[in-house]
């Protein structure tokens, strides 16, 4: 299973044609890509509990990178 194939915290984004990572990944430079995510871990880790819960935060943020894991291992 991949970072694709999975949400965190609800499924706003699964009735979507194009998931916004991969628009993302489109339109961006490789290296912008790459800072996207690493930049929304970030956050997610920087913010853990202000919006809801803790463990949902870090859980983004673990979601955040394995996408960023599976772009360089491509």
């Amino acid at each position: 299973m991949s970072a694709d194939d999975i949400q965190i915290g609800g499924d706003h984004y699964h009735g979507k044609d194009v998931q916004p990572w991969t628009a993302m990944e489109a339109w961006l430079t490789p290296e912008q890509f790459e800072g996207f995510l690493r930049g929304n871990a970030i956050k997610y880790r920087a913010r853990a509990g202000e919006k809801g819960p803790c463990l949902q935060d870090y859980r983004k943020a673990h979601h955040y990178m394995t996408k960023l894991i599976e772009v360089l291992e491509k």
